[in-house]
């Protein structure tokens, strides 16, 4: 998986762990239960709009909060193929690549995408395009381990594997 291609979901700075999945749900770390419930309480629709592919597209501190792997994974599986923000929380940004969530820090793009676009995102270059606006941003690529990490589904997958 060398791109994502999807509608774009916007949100603001500082959107913790707490709101991507809430405290109530921890007791589950089942993928497609936390996927269920995953933004709810930012975006009460957020489930029931997102589709296979969509991007969440974000503004400073995406992440901040706890440190639970469960918010990426809930992210993942409700079947979102990429996070573009202006800044990832450090946690956050490791737990994403250790289960295979694909995430970009390119602040021109999270000020030039709106909620609603059709972003695409090449992985190999960092370039992410909004197909809906005809413009074109340049994120980091992601360096060929990292790649390997994601198209293996996460670091323990990886690992295994070799």
């Amino acid at each position: 998986m060398n791109n994502a291609k999807g509608r774009v979901f916007k949100y603001g700075d500082n959107v913790d762990t707490d709101v991507i999945i809430p405290a109530r749900y921890l007791n589950s770390s089942d993928p497609a239960e936390l996927a269920t419930h995953c933004m709810e309480d930012i975006d009460k629709t957020f489930v029931e709009r997102v589709s296979k592919g969509d991007i969440i597209v974000a503004d400073k501190n995406f992440g901040c909060g706890s440190s639970r792997e469960h918010a990426p994974i809930a992210i993942k599986a409700a079947g979102v193929s990429c996070v573009i923000a202006e800044t990832f929380a450090r946690i956050f940004y490791r737990n994403s690549i250790n289960i295979g969530l694909p995430i970009i820090e390119c602040p021109e793009a999270a000020k030039g995408i709106e909620d609603g676009d059709e972003v695409e995102v090449n992985f190999d270059t960092g370039i992410i395009t909004n197909v809906t606006k005809g413009t074109t941003f340049q994120g980091q690529a992601f360096p060929e381990f990292m790649q390997k990490i994601i198209a293996a589904e996460g670091l323990v997958n990886y690992i295994n594997n070799k």
